[in-house]
């Protein structure tokens, strides 16, 4: 008896694709092409990204309160007699404030006695703040506000030496204040790492709108102290895990390199749900992509008020920065949308305050996560088209335009309506072809479309928790890493959902 055919790696993966799609139809009547079936293993086999086997070599969580190249203070001692220069009636004023309302202030606190107190967060000259507090003699964390003349206690929490209700800190701990929009946490270091004991939004929002630019102009860093010594750390907030990674790129694809190092966005998960996180551009050394360094801060602005649009892509096409985002700053189900603009600005470093228009996609669905390259003289657009958020049903798009700028004129070559949890599309050439990736949730995979819009195989690689990104760059010394994350959270019982991820590298064996 003949031994069956061993089937390679190439086929199990093309042919896993055609299995899984062989009933769903090719193309809509005269419209886009659907997920359709692999083309023959003749064309899909020989195609080089199926020689890619994934394995994942680190994982780490990037972490800081104040994003590291972002303080505006550092180390500042208050002394127990001092409140420290400025004062805006008992607090201590820097004298400047946040560009975004992402902010944190953090302080080393050593108490003095049992009626010791500690404050910091944001405050005006005029003597109005956004503060957490901390008392000695009660014990208690909270949270304030005082607008019109009056201060109010938003939320309160007695707090022990481990975090956990009764009791007080003892001796030197940290105490940190964040904001993220118009999320106000405060957060205790009591030797174990940071751990956030209170949060409020809905409060916060209702006394003052830190979103409205002139309302955050008038506010800065501000500290209090009585029978205390303080060391304080102010300045933008930087992250509690990192997410949706897309390659800084020039317009023909090939990644933007400076001195060595390429580019890249992530999205900064913040304390709180999408609007509470932000955007990012980070450079790293393709040989070792966990030397990552944080260059730039990218915030919106529209209708007077500074957002967190994240979750997009930075591309160089001559002298021009185009920057596309996801509407994610103001979130409701329902509008979640993609904008973009241009700017001769060198938006990879420095904090940036952009505006942002709408982009007009070719759908009436909500759209995200955009990302666009120019091959053979069109532009190329993936994003994510979903009808509803609620819940949540979302799949990859890929359009395409003949025009000059990459959001004129475009048509849907692909609309994968047969996927329901998909998203993180990347276009990406490996070997002189240029491919269509994504991030399907409920098979747990990575699907793999040429720019006809044909489903051609998948990746071979693992996938973590969550919808990791298939980000790949090709290694300097040979092979290709893939730049991911996944869904660990971050303080859920106190967060909730968002504060996700750890950064996953994998690379081709």
């Amino acid at each position: 008896m003949s031994r069956p055919p061993v089937l390679g790696r190439r086929a199990v993966l093309v042919g896993a694709a055609a299995g899984a799609l062989a009933a769903c139809t090719a193309e809509r009547d005269a419209g886009p092409a659907t997920s359709s079936p692999a083309p023959a293993p003749s064309t899909a086999q020989e195609a080089a990204i199926f020689d890619l086997s994934l394995q994942i070599t680190d994982q780490h969580r990037p972490f800081a309160l104040v994003a590291p190249g972002f303080a505006a203070l550092e180390g500042y001692a208050v002394r127990p007699s001092d409140a420290g220069p400025g004062r805006g009636r008992d607090v201590g004023l820097h004298d400047s404030g946040p560009p975004a309302p992402f902010a944190a202030v953090q302080a080393r606190v050593t108490p003095g006695g049992e009626g010791a107190t500690a404050a910091l967060g944001l405050a005006t000259p005029a003597g109005e703040h956004v503060l957490v507090r901390w008392s000695a003699r009660t014990g208690r964390v909270t949270i304030e506000v005082r607008t019109g003349g009056r201060t109010r206690v938003l939320r309160r929490r007695t707090v022990s030496p481990a975090g956990s209700p009764a009791g007080s800190p003892t001796g030197t701990f940290g105490l940190a204040f964040a904001l993220c929009e118009n999320q106000v946490t405060a957060l205790l270091d009591t030797g174990a790492g940071w751990e956030p004991v209170l949060t409020e939004r809905t409060k916060v929002a209702d006394l003052v709108d830190l979103r409205r630019e002139d309302v955050l102009a008038e506010h800065r860093y501000a500290w209090a102290g009585q029978d205390v010594a303080l060391e304080v750390d102010a300045g933008v907030f930087g992250m509690t895990g990192l997410r949706d990674p897309h390659l800084v790129q020039h317009a023909d694809g090939t990644p933007y390199e400076r001195d060595g190092r390429v580019y890249l966005t992530w999205t900064c998960a913040g304390l709180g749900f999408f609007q509470q996180a932000h955007w990012t551009v980070w450079s790293l050394d393709p040989a070792d992509p966990r030397d990552m360094r944080l260059e730039g801060q990218l915030f919106s602005r529209r209708d007077g008020l500074v957002l967190g649009d994240h979750a997009g892509q930075v591309v160089r096409d001559g002298d021009r920065w185009l920057v596309a985002s996801s509407s994610w700053g103001d979130f409701e189900p329902g509008s979640i949308h993609v904008r973009h603009t241009e700017t001769t600005a060198d938006v990879l470093h420095g904090v940036h305050v952009l505006d942002h228009e709408r982009t007009p996609l070719p759908t009436e669905q909500g759209t995200w996560d955009p990302g666009f390259t120019r091959v053979d003289g069109a532009w190329h657009v993936g994003y994510v088209e979903s009808p509803s958020q609620d819940p949540f049903d979302f799949h990859p798009v890929l359009a395409r335009t003949q025009a000059a700028r990459w959001h004129e004129d475009l048509e849907p070559v692909l609309v994968a309506d047969d996927l329901h949890q998909t998203e993180g599309p990347i276009i990406a050439t490996v070997e002189d072809t240029t491919w269509f990736l994504a991030s399907d949730g409920d098979a747990r995979h990575y699907p793999v479309f040429d720019l006809g819009g044909r489903r051609v195989g998948r990746l071979d690689a693992p996938y973590p928790s969550n919808i990791p990104h298939p980000q790949l760059l090709a290694d300097p010394a040979g092979g290709w890493w893939m730049i991911s994350f996944e869904g660990t959270q971050f303080a859920e019982p106190v967060m909730g959902y968002g504060g996700h991820g750890d950064v996953v590298l994998l690379h081709s064996r």
